[in-house]
């Protein structure tokens, strides 16, 4: 015979985390850390475009340093937009 509680199932009707509510539904969060990810994008850019126009050679650091920069800027709108959050699934 044991004692212990059951564990949650995970259904569609299963409770969802404080935490997770409160991510959510916190714009200022949203844009602070969004905006903090489109602005290091920003810099990483710049810093990428320094080299090119004082005349440096294109190399695939160069490359993959813009490259990251719009992964970071996509990563930074995705987190403002929040699209997850407001898909409703409909039955």
């Amino acid at each position: 015979m044991s004692t212990a509680p059951e564990a949650p199932t995970g259904g569609a009707d299963a409770p969802v985390s404080k935490a997770s509510q409160l991510f959510k539904g916190c714009w200022s969060c949203r844009v602070i850390s969004g905006g903090g990810l489109v602005l290091s994008a920003a810099y990483v850019y710049l810093a990428a475009r320094r080299v090119m126009r004082l005349g440096g050679p294109t190399s695939m650091g160069t490359v993959a340093q813009i490259t990251f920069a719009a992964c970071l800027a996509a990563w930074g709108v995705v987190i403002i937009a929040d699209p997850v959050g407001k898909a409703q699934r409909k039955t």
